[in-house]
């Protein structure tokens, strides 16, 4: 299946980057994403769909709110 590419938003000192929900079988791919855009926080606002735990091995913080649409903060640099 083809995802969308990430979106990058930025408002005052926050940075967000809007993309898709990965699954268990997409996460390595997609955590590497998260560190190339220097991610240190993923706000899930949907339905989990994948394991947090690789995630947080690589030092990226997950947290859940619902929603639709998945969030994810990166720090200012």
């Amino acid at each position: 299946m083809n995802r969308p590419a990430p979106v990058g938003i930025s408002y005052e000192n926050m940075h967000f980057l809007i993309t898709h929900n990965p699954t268990n079988a997409t996460l390595n791919k997609f955590t590497e994403e998260l560190k190339k855009y220097g991610v240190t926080t993923v706000v899930r606002v949907c339905d989990a769909t994948y394991d947090k735990a690789p995630v947080e091995k690589e030092g990226i913080h997950v947290l859940a709110w619902c929603a639709c649409v998945c969030l994810f903060m990166h720090s200012c640099v």
